[in-house]
């Protein structure tokens, strides 16, 4: 069984329309809408209607298909998406997509994953290639961050910090090469829900932001989180922390509770992970 969860803020049927439609031509079988809205908003009455009147949800519904909409006080973003997986859990669900309300894909990108991690039981967490809507490349598979890394982008202008970022983003990687990386975004996030029950779920101290770090690199510590770039989805990428200071501020936030957690100046497993990765990219590029 494959299962997903949507978690939403403030959202309407309209916001959601691109990711329903890629996941009902998808072999996902249940669906979490997971709302976290903090205004009367229509999402719960619109996805009834869209359920008793949408002709492609109808025909997938004939097949098994589940949408599920849960209303949840705000907890945060991986504390939304534990509630549904915890129902993945309990349901006996193999594999599970956190996704965003803000993502879209083709048929050919669940089969695809899924396939890859049936041929290989070392794998936790995949990520595809995901594209900006002019078609440019999203650099989302990173290298574990030191407080350099993350601190310049909100404090330092972009030209003066260019070619750490580009480390830090693996640029030189092209993006065209399967990576075991242990930073993998949020975005869109397809776990082995085994190996989610032997290191935990979300961290639900992260309110949001920082808590897709933390759970791939968890998991990276004992399995395998590629980047796979064989199939892509397009994202919309807000990135409303670097433009509003209340989401800037919970960022910051997060990121002091991810190094409060696992180290400031001394990481052994940033280290062990990053020179692993650039030893790895490396040799792929002698090849």
């Amino acid at each position: 069984m494959i299962t997903a969860s949507i978690v939403t803020y403030n959202n309407n049927l309209l916001d959601l329309e691109g990711i329903l439609r890629s996941l009902l031509i998808s072999p996902v079988q249940i669906v979490w809408v997971v709302d976290h809205s903090d205004v009367f908003t229509r999402l719960e009455g619109e996805l009834q209607e869209y359920k008793r009147k949408d002709e492609e949800f109808l025909r997938h519904e004939g097949r098994g298909f589940r949408l599920e909409y849960i209303k949840q006080p705000n907890r945060g973003y991986g504390a939304g998406h534990n509630v549904a997986l915890r129902k993945a859990i309990e349901l006996g669900s193999q594999y599970h997509l956190v996704v965003n309300p803000d993502v879209w894909f083709g048929a050919d990108v669940i089969p695809a994953l899924w396939r890859l991690m049936e041929d290989d039981e070392s794998i936790a967490q995949v990520m595809p290639k995901v594209f900006f809507l002019n078609g440019s490349v999203q650099r989302l598979a990173k290298l574990c961050p030191t407080p350099m890394d993350l601190f310049c982008r909100f404090f330092m202008p972009g030209k003066f910090i260019a070619k750490r970022n580009d480390k830090f983003e693996l640029k030189h990687s092209g993006y065209d090469k399967v990576m075991d990386v242990p930073y993998l975004s949020g975005c869109f996030m397809f776990f082995r829900v085994s190996a989610l029950k032997s290191e935990g779920l979300f961290d639900e101290r992260f309110f949001m932001y920082i808590e897709d770090l933390d759970i791939t690199r968890r998991l990276h510590a004992k399995y395998k989180t590629l980047f796979y770039p064989s199939v892509s989805i397009y994202h919309r990428f807000s990135r409303l922390s670097y433009h509003k200071w209340r989401m800037s501020l919970v960022h910051m936030i997060s990121v002091v509770k991810y190094f409060n957690k696992w180290g400031w100046i001394y990481d052994s497993g940033r280290r062990r992970f990053n020179k692993r990765l650039l030893r790895e990219l490396k040799a792929k590029g002698e090849e």
